[in-house]
């Protein structure tokens, strides 16, 4: 009988299992789109899209954050972050036979959370997939959010 190999947890905060909807955007260039986590973390999300992402990249993130991450009110977030891992789907063939659901044939994405600026309500969850351009161009002075950087949290 063998033993098997001990894993040292590299994660620091707590993950939250929360399918929620996002929108996403890589700064200066015109990749956007939308997605759905899989876990919330305060320092990060594993997220699945059909947006072709790339490890290093620098991502923006905006949807409602949950009471748990927030330790306070669910509230609409803008994140920035970076790409740590891409997960290419498997073959939509065999996800099909195998009876395999949405997740398995979007694009699992793991992002390391840098900061965050909370959005003014109110907000919709169905415009963050409708209106995903909008949702992050607005950046006026007397309407621009407070930025947290993930450290405070």
């Amino acid at each position: 009988m063998t033993t098997p190999p001990v894993q040292v947890e590299r994660r620091v905060g707590q993950r939250f299992a929360y399918l929620l909807p996002l929108s996403l955007r890589q700064p200066g260039t015109s990749v956007e789109g939308s997605g759905f986590t899989q876990n919330v973390s305060s320092r990060g999300v594993f997220l699945f899209t059909d947006v072709p992402l790339t490890e290093g990249a620098e991502i923006e993130l905006t949807l409602r954050m949950p009471s748990e991450i927030t330790l306070g009110e669910a509230m609409p977030v803008r994140c920035r972050g970076r790409v740590l891992r891409v997960l290419r789907p498997v073959a939509a063939s065999s996800a099909q036979a195998s009876g395999a659901g949405r997740a398995e044939t979007k694009i699992g994405v793991a992002v390391r959370l840098e900061s965050y600026e909370y959005l003014p309500e109110p907000y919709e969850s169905s415009a963050v997939l409708t209106r995903v351009a909008s949702l992050h161009s607005h950046h006026e002075e007397e309407d621009r959010p407070r930025q947290v950087s993930s450290r405070a949290l």
